[in-house]
């Protein structure tokens, strides 16, 4: 009987150890704002054209860059992965 205690004891211990060292190893996401920003980053580098002919900004992605500068990313955020994939540019990941 006191082996099968000793064993369960053990046995949690490690659960518990483990459940410790995975959620630690995972990274929080990204903020919105810093998500945000990461967006008008790769469509000012990539979509807006350095190199690419200086593609023009539509109005709703001009409105969604001044928020996101602004600080409200919340309603920027889709119009910007939008503008992206219009343009066929990656979406950057959120990490």
């Amino acid at each position: 009987m006191k082996k099968s205690i000793v064993l369960a004891a053990a046995v949690t211990s490690v659960i518990a150890g483990l459940a410790l060292s995975t959620s630690s190893n995972a990274q929080s996401p990204m903020s919105d704002e810093a998500y945000c920003k990461s967006l008008v980053k790769t469509l000012r580098d990539v979509g807006l054209g350095r190199g690419r002919g200086g593609l023009a900004v539509s109005n709703a992605a001009a409105v969604a860059i001044a928020q996101c500068d602004e600080g409200e990313p919340g309603p920027a955020i889709p119009v910007l992965e939008q503008q992206l994939r219009d343009r066929d540019i990656a979406v950057p990941p959120r990490s």
